[in-house]
């Protein structure tokens, strides 16, 4: 039987309010499975219940504490950016084909350094098996003689049942990527789309280009030109892009900054407005009840941009990720601005000895309650909280206080808004012709949102320039994909549950085209910035997920340990104290892939804000309101509830993975 490392264990159900909902039925394996003969799966039995104390990796308890959670003392001393390295710790498991070196259980995430592709083989016996031994920012370029030999097989030899998969998808990756290098000169230049695409000004005048091939007629209006566009008419290349150049007035731009524009263009005979697809600011007028969004060029004096003038800090062997949702960050009842958080929270998160603060809903969406995954305008921050320049303040903040940034983005689907959204550029053209699928594939049921079309040219030049865009003006260190798993399968994985056998991760229900993006798209960004940190949220618990592509693999830096959660969730409000299991919980924390990285978590925004309760409430309920005064002394219930908050959020951080993520609010005082 293989090492449960090398098994799913990825996965857990979850779900978000109203229209982001996740499917309820994909409850993959916490234990995990694997593939046997007659393609059958076989179940291992629950390991037995075992004291707290009889765990080797816990008998350090006190120094682990001290070194992990790192609580700020009364002394003015900073806290240290990098965790102390201590040598690992040797294990009785045998290690996964094909691996060298220790067990699957991690002694602790925050102070043992345990990439394999640091640690691995003395002496490679191919030239294939050093891969293994490589730093992630250290590629060889794939070539097509390659896919039939990806270093994937000496990781996992269970793939290679698979390699016609993997050979397809690997030559999928090469074609598109020899093309865009052929077509448009490279994969970065491809990536600087906003430089072209949407409104920008220079000295000759101001460029307006928008891809909409369907369009008949099309015109720019705004407050330029009274909305007026008979003087503004647009003329379409053999690409289906419009474009207009507009002469300075008096040596100034036609289009001030601040002025509100959008795209008209006339389909079946039809005039309609739409917000510009690259606009990189949007919002509504507030002197009009009920008025929709409108876009906003956003192109301020020399005088009024911000100037970084921090460096980005060091990637941290092991992530401490705070989670966080601006707008709903302060002690008041109103939305939270940018500099507000960059002023008031982040001090604190970096006196609890965060090192990376994982910002949601910073792209623009129209919809507030949807927490920023119904995305309207995908190149616009999200103006209740403020104007690029603020976002790019709060990011600043954070570097010079020795945080690292990501960004929360959604390339996964789409708000299916008309008026404000990118869903307004599909008027029933053919699917080459739209960012989006045609038909139920382009629908995403449980969501209510609309699903990209990742073999469209436009629509790939439109989602990676989108992530430069964001590292390059804002300076943001990485991304924490959404939504992975529905990218990765045709079924989105609604109502399907993923068990651990490798047939699911590798059929015709595998999206290929958007596995490809996903390649480019981490290839892209770690060529930008070799440190960057990109995590995946999948459920599904896809092999090869955070493996580099160059290996073979999506490329991803981390994924979700998604499963760790709906224990802690399962335990919380089905079992009695008495029934908890050490070897059960110790089991869903190590059972991961071994070669791939995982963020553990107790609870995110998942657990925390849509619907479900904090840990904190399931442990204590009501009585937080009346027995956690420092007026009486503590009921059985608080003293329980704390106790347990703290263990529960530290054998998490301790066995759960290869970092740690935290949403806002659920911080553990000592």
């Amino acid at each position: 039987m293989a090492s449960p490392s090398l098994l799913s264990g990825g996965g857990g159900s979850r779900g978000r309010l109203r229209r982001r909902r996740k499917p309820k039925k994909i409850t993959p394996s916490l234990r995990g499975r694997e593939e046997v003969e007659g393609g059958k799966d076989a179940n291992p039995a629950p390991a037995p219940a075992i004291k707290l104390e009889e765990l080797p990796v816990l008998t350090r308890w006190d120094s682990l504490a001290a070194e992990m959670l790192c609580i700020t003392s009364s002394s003015s001393s900073p806290v240290p950016l990098q965790p102390t390295r201590r040598p690992r710790a040797p294990s009785d498991r045998a290690a996964p084909p094909g691996i060298a070196g220790g067990g699957n259980v991690r002694l602790s995430v925050l102070s043992v350094q345990r990439d394999v592709r640091r640690s691995g083989p003395a002496k490679a016996k191919s030239k294939f098996a050093t891969a293994a031994t490589v730093q992630e920012n250290k590629t060889m370029e794939a070539t097509k003689d390659d896919v039939n030999h990806l270093p994937i097989y000496k990781l996992d030899p269970k793939l290679e049942k698979f390699k016609d998969h993997f050979s397809y998808r690997m030559k999928r990756y090469l074609e598109q990527k020899s093309s865009i290098e052929k077509n448009e000169g490279g994969l970065e230049e491809f990536s600087k789309g906003y430089l072209k695409f949407g409104i920008n000004t220079n000295k000759d005048g101001t460029v307006y280009r928008e891809w909409a091939p369907a369009a008949q007629e099309a015109q720019l209006v705004g407050d330029f030109n009274d909305w007026n566009g008979a003087n503004h008419n647009m003329k379409k290349d053999k690409f289906g892009v419009w474009s207009i150049k507009i002469d300075h007035v008096k040596g100034e731009p036609a289009i001030p900054h601040n002025s509100r524009v959008k795209f008209r263009f006339k389909h079946g005979g039809v005039w309609v407005d739409r917000i510009p697809a690259w606009i990189r600011y949007a919002t509504v007028d507030a002197s009009k009840f009920g008025a929709p969004y409108d876009g906003v060029h956003w192109d301020p004096p020399a005088s009024e941009r911000y100037v970084f003038m921090y460096p980005r800090p060091p990637k941290p062997d092991a992530p401490r990720i705070y989670e966080a949702h601006v707008g709903m960050s302060g002690e008041e009842p109103a939305v939270s601005t940018y500099r507000e958080f960059a002023d008031n929270v982040l001090p604190r998160i970096r006196a609890n000895n965060y090192n990376t603060v994982q910002l949601m809903a910073v792209m623009e969406h129209s919809y507030y309650a949807s927490f920023g995954y119904h995305v309207t305008n995908f190149f616009a921050v999200s103006s209740r909280s403020g104007t690029p320049e603020d976002l790019k303040y709060l990011v600043d903040k954070a570097h010079s206080l020795g945080l690292r940034v990501l960004m929360d983005v959604v390339h996964s689907h789409a708000s299916n808004n008309v008026t404000d959204g990118l869903n307004g550029y599909d008027v029933g053209q053919n699917t080459h012709e739209s960012y989006f699928h045609t038909g139920d594939r382009g629908y995403h049921k449980l969501w209510d949102s609309r699903l990209f079309n990742y073999a469209n040219w436009e629509v790939l030049r439109f989602l990676l320039s989108n992530l430069r865009y964001w590292m390059h003006e804002f300076m943001f260190d990485g991304f924490r994909f959404d939504g992975v798993t529905s990218m990765l399968y045709h079924h989105h994985g609604i109502n399907v549950g993923f068990t651990g056998n490798y047939k699911e991760y590798f059929s015709l229900d595998t999206d290929v085209d958007a596995v490809v993006y996903m390649m480019l798209a981490n290839h892209l960004m770690h060529k930008i910035l070799p440190e960057a940190t990109v995590v995946a949220e999948d459920v599904s618990g896809m092999p090869v997920l955070c493996r580099p592509v160059d290996e073979g693999g999506v490329g991803f830096d981390y994924r979700l340990a998604m499963a760790i959660p709906d224990r802690w969730i399962d335990y919380l409000k089905n079992k009695d104290d008495s029934e908890w299991s050490m070897g059960e919980i110790a089991h869903t924390l190590t059972n991961r892939r071994y070669t791939e990285k995982c963020i553990a978590y107790a609870e995110s925004h998942d657990q925390s804000i849509v619907g479900d309760k904090t840990i904190a409430f399931l442990l204590m309920d009501k009585e937080m309101y009346t027995g956690m005064s420092d007026l009486q002394p503590a009921s059985p219930t608080i003293d329980r509830g704390i106790a347990l908050q703290k263990m529960i959020h530290f054998i998490t951080m301790a066995l759960g993975g290869d970092g740690y993520l935290n949403f806002m609010g659920n911080e553990v005082k000592s």
